[in-house]
Protein backbone atom coordinates (compact mmCIF):
# COMPACT_ATOMS: atom_id res chain seq x y z
CA UNK A 1 0.00 0.00 0.00
CA UNK A 2 1.26 3.18 -1.22
CA UNK A 3 0.92 6.32 1.59
CA UNK A 4 -0.91 8.97 -0.91
CA UNK A 5 -3.70 6.91 -1.59
CA UNK A 6 -4.72 6.94 2.08
CA UNK A 7 -3.18 10.39 2.68
CA UNK A 8 -5.00 11.97 0.37
CA UNK A 9 -8.48 10.21 0.97
CA UNK A 10 -8.00 11.21 4.83
CA UNK A 11 -7.03 14.38 4.25
CA UNK A 12 -10.32 15.48 1.66
CA UNK A 13 -12.20 13.65 4.66
CA UNK A 14 -11.07 16.19 7.18
CA UNK A 15 -11.48 19.31 4.63
CA UNK A 16 -15.27 17.86 4.29
CA UNK A 17 -15.45 17.96 8.25
CA UNK A 18 -14.58 21.28 8.73
CA UNK A 19 -16.54 22.86 5.76
CA UNK A 20 -20.10 21.19 6.42
CA UNK A 21 -19.96 19.30 9.48
CA UNK A 22 -18.45 22.43 11.70
CA UNK A 23 -20.73 24.61 9.78
CA UNK A 24 -23.98 22.74 11.21
CA UNK A 25 -22.78 22.72 14.31
CA UNK A 26 -22.09 26.42 14.40
CA UNK A 27 -25.37 27.76 12.81
CA UNK A 28 -27.70 24.25 14.45
CA UNK A 29 -26.62 23.96 17.82
CA UNK A 30 -23.86 26.86 18.42
CA UNK A 31 -25.74 29.48 16.94
CA UNK A 32 -22.75 31.82 16.85
CA UNK A 33 -23.46 35.74 16.80
CA UNK A 34 -20.53 38.10 15.89
CA UNK A 35 -23.31 40.96 17.73
CA UNK A 36 -23.07 39.26 20.99
CA UNK A 37 -19.63 40.27 23.24
CA UNK A 38 -17.25 37.68 23.49
CA UNK A 39 -15.73 37.90 27.42
CA UNK A 40 -12.70 39.56 25.71
CA UNK A 41 -14.34 42.59 25.38
CA UNK A 42 -16.78 42.19 28.44
CA UNK A 43 -14.04 42.12 30.77
CA UNK A 44 -11.12 43.41 28.82
CA UNK A 45 -8.37 43.54 31.48
CA UNK A 46 -5.27 44.44 29.05
CA UNK A 47 -4.04 40.82 30.71
CA UNK A 48 -6.15 37.69 30.56
CA UNK A 49 -8.69 39.02 28.74
CA UNK A 50 -7.60 40.66 25.83
CA UNK A 51 -9.13 40.38 22.16
CA UNK A 52 -6.84 38.56 19.78
CA UNK A 53 -6.76 38.38 16.38
CA UNK A 54 -7.92 34.56 14.72
CA UNK A 55 -4.91 33.74 13.12
CA UNK A 56 -2.92 34.69 16.16
CA UNK A 57 -5.78 32.72 18.57
CA UNK A 58 -5.16 29.68 16.33
CA UNK A 59 -1.52 29.39 16.50
CA UNK A 60 -2.00 30.06 20.05
CA UNK A 61 -4.23 27.57 20.60
CA UNK A 62 -2.80 25.04 18.34
CA UNK A 63 0.40 24.97 20.07
CA UNK A 64 -1.52 24.82 23.49
CA UNK A 65 -2.79 21.48 22.45
CA UNK A 66 -0.53 20.24 20.14
CA UNK A 67 2.90 19.01 22.22
CA UNK A 68 4.47 15.47 22.01
CA UNK A 69 1.05 13.81 22.14
CA UNK A 70 -0.12 13.56 18.51
CA UNK A 71 3.58 12.05 17.52
CA UNK A 72 4.61 9.89 19.93
CA UNK A 73 0.59 8.20 20.12
CA UNK A 74 0.90 7.72 16.60
CA UNK A 75 3.81 6.13 16.27
CA UNK A 76 3.40 3.34 19.15
CA UNK A 77 0.19 2.42 18.06
CA UNK A 78 1.54 1.64 14.51
CA UNK A 79 2.45 -1.72 16.10
CA UNK A 80 -1.19 -2.76 15.59
CA UNK A 81 -0.49 -1.95 12.22
CA UNK A 82 -1.49 1.02 10.25
CA UNK A 83 -5.05 0.79 9.45
CA UNK A 84 -6.69 1.11 13.04
CA UNK A 85 -4.76 4.46 13.97
CA UNK A 86 -5.89 5.80 10.66
CA UNK A 87 -9.78 5.19 11.07
CA UNK A 88 -9.84 6.05 14.87
CA UNK A 89 -7.68 9.55 13.64
CA UNK A 90 -10.02 10.32 10.86
CA UNK A 91 -12.63 9.48 12.70
CA UNK A 92 -12.22 10.58 15.86
CA UNK A 93 -10.77 13.98 15.23
CA UNK A 94 -14.24 15.07 13.00
CA UNK A 95 -16.89 13.25 15.06
CA UNK A 96 -15.11 13.90 18.86
CA UNK A 97 -11.93 15.82 18.78
CA UNK A 98 -12.62 19.01 16.79
CA UNK A 99 -16.23 18.74 18.30
CA UNK A 100 -15.21 18.46 22.10
CA UNK A 101 -12.54 21.65 21.78
CA UNK A 102 -14.85 24.02 19.76
CA UNK A 103 -17.43 22.87 21.81
CA UNK A 104 -15.87 23.51 25.73
CA UNK A 105 -14.75 26.61 23.67
CA UNK A 106 -17.95 27.61 22.53
CA UNK A 107 -19.59 27.08 26.63
CA UNK A 108 -16.92 29.23 28.12
CA UNK A 109 -17.18 31.78 26.15
CA UNK A 110 -20.81 31.87 26.89
CA UNK A 111 -20.50 31.51 30.13
CA UNK A 112 -17.96 34.41 30.78
CA UNK A 113 -15.24 32.78 29.74
CA UNK A 114 -15.54 30.48 33.08
CA UNK A 115 -12.87 27.57 33.30
CA UNK A 116 -13.34 23.91 33.57
CA UNK A 117 -13.89 23.28 37.30
CA UNK A 118 -16.08 26.56 37.26
CA UNK A 119 -18.29 24.99 33.91
CA UNK A 120 -18.91 21.63 35.75
CA UNK A 121 -20.00 23.49 38.84
CA UNK A 122 -22.05 25.99 37.38
CA UNK A 123 -23.65 23.11 34.73
CA UNK A 124 -23.81 20.48 37.13
CA UNK A 125 -23.02 21.27 40.08
CA UNK A 126 -23.66 19.15 43.34
CA UNK A 127 -20.80 16.48 44.25
CA UNK A 128 -19.67 16.62 40.44
CA UNK A 129 -18.40 20.22 41.56
CA UNK A 130 -15.93 18.93 43.48
CA UNK A 131 -15.27 15.61 42.00
CA UNK A 132 -14.53 17.46 38.47
CA UNK A 133 -12.09 19.50 39.92
CA UNK A 134 -10.12 16.79 41.76
CA UNK A 135 -10.32 14.94 38.13
CA UNK A 136 -9.21 18.13 36.41
CA UNK A 137 -5.91 17.93 38.75
CA UNK A 138 -5.37 14.77 38.30
CA UNK A 139 -5.76 14.93 34.01
CA UNK A 140 -2.89 18.03 34.65
CA UNK A 141 -0.47 16.22 36.74
CA UNK A 142 -0.48 13.21 34.37
CA UNK A 143 -0.40 14.84 31.08
CA UNK A 144 2.41 16.98 32.18
CA UNK A 145 4.28 14.18 33.73
CA UNK A 146 4.08 12.40 30.70
CA UNK A 147 4.02 14.61 28.10
CA UNK A 148 6.56 16.60 29.88
CA UNK A 149 9.31 13.81 30.40
CA UNK A 150 9.39 13.15 26.61
CA UNK A 151 10.21 16.98 26.32
CA UNK A 152 13.38 16.47 28.86
CA UNK A 153 14.90 13.45 27.34
CA UNK A 154 14.60 15.37 24.33
CA UNK A 155 16.51 18.79 25.09
CA UNK A 156 18.79 17.12 27.84
CA UNK A 157 22.18 17.87 27.13
CA UNK A 158 21.27 19.41 23.70
CA UNK A 159 22.18 22.76 23.48
CA UNK A 160 20.87 23.19 19.71
CA UNK A 161 17.25 22.22 21.07
CA UNK A 162 17.48 24.48 24.43
CA UNK A 163 19.00 27.44 22.46
CA UNK A 164 16.60 27.45 19.98
CA UNK A 165 13.31 27.07 22.17
CA UNK A 166 15.17 29.91 24.73
CA UNK A 167 15.56 31.68 21.56
CA UNK A 168 11.73 32.14 20.91
CA UNK A 169 10.89 33.36 24.10
CA UNK A 170 12.51 37.03 23.53
CA UNK A 171 11.40 36.50 19.99
CA UNK A 172 7.69 36.14 20.76
CA UNK A 173 7.96 38.86 23.12
CA UNK A 174 9.25 41.37 20.58
CA UNK A 175 6.21 40.01 18.05
CA UNK A 176 3.55 40.67 21.47
CA UNK A 177 5.15 44.52 21.59
CA UNK A 178 5.30 44.51 17.80
CA UNK A 179 1.94 43.76 17.32
CA UNK A 180 0.24 45.05 20.34
CA UNK A 181 2.54 48.10 21.23
CA UNK A 182 4.81 49.55 18.82
CA UNK A 183 2.87 48.95 15.26
CA UNK A 184 -0.55 47.84 16.39
CA UNK A 185 -2.49 45.59 14.75
CA UNK A 186 0.68 44.82 12.15
CA UNK A 187 0.19 41.39 12.27
CA UNK A 188 1.65 40.51 8.87
CA UNK A 189 5.08 42.30 9.77
CA UNK A 190 5.27 40.59 13.29
CA UNK A 191 4.94 37.37 11.81
CA UNK A 192 7.31 37.61 9.17
CA UNK A 193 10.13 39.16 12.10
CA UNK A 194 9.24 36.19 13.67
CA UNK A 195 9.60 33.49 11.33
CA UNK A 196 12.74 34.66 9.97
CA UNK A 197 14.07 34.88 14.26
CA UNK A 198 12.90 31.80 14.27
CA UNK A 199 14.74 30.41 11.51
CA UNK A 200 17.72 31.86 12.47
CA UNK A 201 17.49 30.62 15.88
CA UNK A 202 17.38 27.24 14.46
CA UNK A 203 20.19 27.61 11.84
CA UNK A 204 22.45 29.51 14.90
CA UNK A 205 21.94 26.66 17.36
CA UNK A 206 23.65 24.30 15.55
CA UNK A 207 27.03 25.18 15.87
CA UNK A 208 26.65 25.29 20.18
CA UNK A 209 26.06 21.39 19.61
CA UNK A 210 30.46 21.18 19.23
CA UNK A 211 31.56 20.12 22.29
CA UNK A 212 34.06 23.27 22.18
CA UNK A 213 31.88 25.77 22.03
CA UNK A 214 31.88 27.96 24.97
CA UNK A 215 28.53 29.63 24.43
CA UNK A 216 26.89 26.08 24.13
CA UNK A 217 28.18 25.01 27.69
CA UNK A 218 25.14 27.78 28.63
CA UNK A 219 22.44 25.46 26.97
CA UNK A 220 23.68 22.13 27.56
CA UNK A 221 21.51 21.49 30.41
CA UNK A 222 20.54 18.31 32.47
CA UNK A 223 17.23 16.79 32.81
CA UNK A 224 16.83 18.57 36.65
CA UNK A 225 18.29 21.70 34.87
CA UNK A 226 15.68 21.27 32.20
CA UNK A 227 13.22 20.77 34.39
CA UNK A 228 13.57 23.86 36.37
CA UNK A 229 13.82 26.04 33.24
CA UNK A 230 10.56 24.81 32.06
CA UNK A 231 8.87 25.45 35.97
CA UNK A 232 10.24 28.76 35.44
CA UNK A 233 8.93 29.24 32.53
CA UNK A 234 5.37 28.36 33.14
CA UNK A 235 5.60 30.58 36.09
CA UNK A 236 6.68 33.16 34.39
CA UNK A 237 3.99 32.84 31.38
CA UNK A 238 1.32 32.70 33.42
CA UNK A 239 2.09 35.76 35.23
CA UNK A 240 2.50 38.41 32.54
CA UNK A 241 -0.23 39.49 30.32
CA UNK A 242 -1.57 36.74 27.72
CA UNK A 243 -0.33 39.37 24.71
CA UNK A 244 3.23 39.89 25.78
CA UNK A 245 4.27 36.20 25.68
CA UNK A 246 1.98 33.14 26.18
CA UNK A 247 0.08 34.42 22.75
CA UNK A 248 2.34 35.24 20.28
CA UNK A 249 4.93 32.75 21.77
CA UNK A 250 2.70 30.11 21.02
CA UNK A 251 1.69 32.07 17.58
CA UNK A 252 5.46 31.76 16.75
CA UNK A 253 5.33 27.64 17.86
CA UNK A 254 2.67 26.80 15.70
CA UNK A 255 4.85 27.66 11.91
CA UNK A 256 7.41 25.21 13.30
CA UNK A 257 5.20 22.57 13.60
CA UNK A 258 2.75 23.11 11.26
CA UNK A 259 5.63 23.77 9.06
CA UNK A 260 7.77 20.49 9.74
CA UNK A 261 4.03 18.62 8.73
CA UNK A 262 3.56 20.47 5.64
CA UNK A 263 6.98 19.60 4.49
CA UNK A 264 6.69 16.18 5.60
CA UNK A 265 3.49 15.97 3.89
CA UNK A 266 5.01 17.00 0.69
CA UNK A 267 7.23 14.89 1.28
CA UNK A 268 5.22 12.23 1.30
CA UNK A 269 2.86 13.39 -1.74
CA UNK A 270 6.48 13.33 -3.47
CA UNK A 271 8.36 10.29 -2.43
CA UNK A 272 5.19 8.19 -2.02
CA UNK A 273 6.62 6.13 -0.15
CA UNK A 274 5.37 2.28 0.83
CA UNK A 275 4.03 1.48 3.77
CA UNK A 276 5.79 -1.75 5.08
CA UNK A 277 3.84 -1.83 8.10
CA UNK A 278 0.75 -4.24 7.53
CA UNK A 279 -2.63 -2.68 7.80
CA UNK A 280 -3.05 -5.45 11.16
CA UNK A 281 -0.06 -7.24 12.85
CA UNK A 282 -0.29 -10.22 14.63
CA UNK A 283 -0.33 -7.61 18.31
CA UNK A 284 -4.44 -6.75 17.24
CA UNK A 285 -4.84 -9.48 20.14
CA UNK A 286 -2.04 -8.44 22.61
CA UNK A 287 1.29 -9.34 23.11
CA UNK A 288 3.38 -6.82 21.45
CA UNK A 289 6.30 -5.55 23.12
CA UNK A 290 5.53 -1.88 22.44
CA UNK A 291 2.00 -2.40 23.93
CA UNK A 292 1.08 -5.31 25.67
CA UNK A 293 -2.60 -4.99 25.49
CA UNK A 294 -4.99 -6.01 22.20
CA UNK A 295 -5.72 -3.57 20.15
CA UNK A 296 -9.13 -2.39 21.89
CA UNK A 297 -9.23 -1.00 23.89
CA UNK A 298 -4.94 -0.01 24.04
CA UNK A 299 -5.60 1.68 20.71
CA UNK A 300 -7.74 4.08 21.41
CA UNK A 301 -5.71 5.10 24.70
CA UNK A 302 -2.55 4.97 23.22
CA UNK A 303 -3.72 7.67 20.19
CA UNK A 304 -5.38 10.36 22.31
CA UNK A 305 -4.13 13.38 21.31
CA UNK A 306 -4.66 13.60 17.69
CA UNK A 307 -7.96 11.95 17.62
CA UNK A 308 -9.30 13.25 21.18
CA UNK A 309 -7.96 14.39 24.10
CA UNK A 310 -9.69 15.88 27.29
CA UNK A 311 -6.60 17.78 28.26
CA UNK A 312 -7.68 19.78 25.50
CA UNK A 313 -10.84 21.31 27.50
CA UNK A 314 -8.24 22.87 29.90
CA UNK A 315 -7.01 25.30 27.34
CA UNK A 316 -10.21 26.20 25.79
CA UNK A 317 -11.69 27.09 28.96
CA UNK A 318 -8.65 28.39 30.38
CA UNK A 319 -7.06 30.93 27.94
CA UNK A 320 -8.13 30.66 24.66
CA UNK A 321 -12.13 31.65 25.80
CA UNK A 322 -10.79 34.96 27.04
CA UNK A 323 -8.81 36.01 24.14
CA UNK A 324 -11.86 35.35 21.75
CA UNK A 325 -12.27 38.75 19.17
CA UNK A 326 -15.89 37.00 18.65
CA UNK A 327 -17.92 34.15 18.39
CA UNK A 328 -17.43 33.36 14.41
CA UNK A 329 -13.79 32.86 15.48
CA UNK A 330 -14.84 29.36 17.75
CA UNK A 331 -14.85 27.48 14.34
CA UNK A 332 -11.81 27.70 12.56
CA UNK A 333 -9.61 28.35 16.15
CA UNK A 334 -11.84 25.01 18.12
CA UNK A 335 -12.84 23.35 15.39
CA UNK A 336 -10.08 24.06 12.90
CA UNK A 337 -7.33 23.60 15.31
CA UNK A 338 -7.77 20.25 16.27
CA UNK A 339 -8.43 18.84 12.34
CA UNK A 340 -4.68 20.18 12.33
CA UNK A 341 -3.63 18.07 15.22
CA UNK A 342 -5.35 15.15 13.42
CA UNK A 343 -3.10 15.93 10.44
CA UNK A 344 0.21 15.72 12.54
CA UNK A 345 -0.93 12.36 14.06
CA UNK A 346 -1.66 11.03 10.50
CA UNK A 347 1.41 12.04 9.57
CA UNK A 348 3.16 10.34 12.40
CA UNK A 349 1.43 7.18 12.02
CA UNK A 350 2.05 7.47 8.10
CA UNK A 351 6.15 7.61 8.89
CA UNK A 352 6.22 5.10 11.29
CA UNK A 353 4.13 2.93 8.86
CA UNK A 354 6.77 3.16 6.16
CA UNK A 355 9.59 2.25 8.22
CA UNK A 356 10.95 -1.64 7.87
CA UNK A 357 8.97 -3.23 10.57
CA UNK A 358 11.98 -4.64 12.12
CA UNK A 359 13.69 -1.35 12.37
CA UNK A 360 10.34 0.25 14.22
CA UNK A 361 10.61 -2.59 16.58
CA UNK A 362 14.12 -2.31 17.45
CA UNK A 363 13.78 2.24 17.77
CA UNK A 364 10.71 1.48 19.75
CA UNK A 365 11.53 -0.81 21.95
Amino acid sequence: MHALYIVLPALCVLALAYRYYSAFIATRIWMLDDTRQTPAHTKYDGANFYPTSKWVLFGHHFAAITGAGPLVGPMLAAQFGWAPGLLWLVAGVCLAGAVHDSMILWASTRRGAKSMADLVKLEIGGIAGPAGTIAILAVLVIAMAGLGIIVVNALADSAWGTFTIAATIPIGMFMGLWMYVWRKGKITEATVIGVIGLLLAVAGGEPLNHPDSWLGSFFRLSRNEIVLALCLYGFAASMLPVWILLSPRGYLSSFTKIGTIALLAIGVIVVNPVLQMPALTEFVNGGGPIIPGPLFPFCFITIACGAISGFHALISSGTTSKMLDKESDIRPVGYGAMLVEGVVGIMALIAASSMAPGDYFAINT
